[in-house]
């Protein structure tokens, strides 16, 4: 099989096979998310408040947006902007307590699944193609074990930083400092809305985006050849932060931006183009700035990123 690189931090073998696999149950991210998602649903009725509601929209709003889709995906993984490293941490650290994994499982779940997405062909569970069901549980209780997997390496600016090698060793416990704090000043209904519906809520929510934003949707480009494509799902813009534009996030992975066009919804952007106009942000990288990915095609009748009608 002719492998393609997909990201700098994987390293393929002769042997190497993004095919050859099988899902196996992942114990700890599965109790992980179950215990949430158990407590939200018996507790998150019962401790229902106004307040406590709100808590849940604040807390879930910075970290998704902040941590998450800034921090996490547009900074750390794709260093789509240049910033200050304590902000760069600041923004990861936030990505952390939104309860997926800490940074670098963050950046090994990702750049695999780029890697196998970008080959001629990849495994079901790397291109969620499994039906929507088996797709939850594969996604959100198990992993993918391949028999020749490739090997993972981070740079050294990652590797050797004690505070981000902290935090992933400590992700879980993250949580803790926050519910303390919540219970002290909310109670019982500000720990559950605030720690345990919110983690159940966003790691599901984050799923069931990139469920769809692989299996159905509009799309402006297409990229030739490759196992998976991405699609834009216009219904979930602001609650995903702008990672719903996903069929632009193909076209141009590593572009700040993911609202490309006119009307597409990008909280992500405004966070960026915020911090860059107070000059806490530079080098941002764009579609402008950045060049086509390989075997990228803009579809027929697609509009282009000024809104005009493309005609090839």
């Amino acid at each position: 099989m002719d492998l393609r690189p997909g990201s700098e931090r994987i390293v393929v073998t002769p042997d190497t096979d993004p095919r050859d696999g099988h899902v196996q149950w992942a114990p700890g991210k599965s109790l992980w998310l179950a215990g949430m998602t158990a407590v939200a649903i018996v507790l998150g009725p019962a401790c229902f408040s106004w307040s406590a509601f709100a808590l849940f929209i604040a807390t879930s709003a910075i970290t998704l947006c902040c941590g998450h889709s800034v921090g996490m995906h547009r900074k750390l993984i794709h260093a789509s902007f240049d910033c200050p490293l304590w902000l760069e941490r600041l923004l990861v650290y936030l990505g952390t307590l939104v309860g997926m994994a800490g940074p670098f499982g963050m950046i090994r779940l990702h750049d695999f699944r780029d890697w196998a997405q970008r080959q001629p062909e990849c495994h079901d569970y790397s291109r969620h193609r499994a039906g929507f069901w088996r797709d939850a549980w594969w996604q959100l209780h198990c992993r993918l074990a391949l028999r020749h997997p490739p090997d993972f390496r981070l740079e050294p600016r990652l590797a050797g930083d004690r505070f981000y090698t902290l935090v992933e060793r400590t992700w879980m416990l993250q949580q803790l400092p926050w519910a303390m704090l919540f219970l002290a000043i909310g109670g019982v209904d500000w720990l559950v809305w605030g720690i345990c519906v919110r983690v159940s809520v966003c790691v599901t929510g984050h799923w069931l985006v990139g469920h769809f934003s692989h299996t159905r949707g509009d799309q402006v480009w297409v990229i030739d050849g490759v196992a998976a494509q991405g699609y834009n799902v216009g219904l979930a813009a602001l609650i995903s932060m702008g990672e719903n534009w996903h069929n632009n996030h193909h076209a141009y992975p590593g572009s700040a931006k993911l609202g490309l066009l006119p009307g597409q919804v990008d909280p992500g952007w405004w966070l960026i183009r915020s911090l860059e106009a107070v000059g806490l942000v530079w080098n941002v990288r764009t579609p402008d700035n950045l060049p086509e990915r390989a075997g990228l095609r803009r579809l027929t009748g697609a509009k282009s990123r000024d809104g005009v009608a493309d005609a090839a």
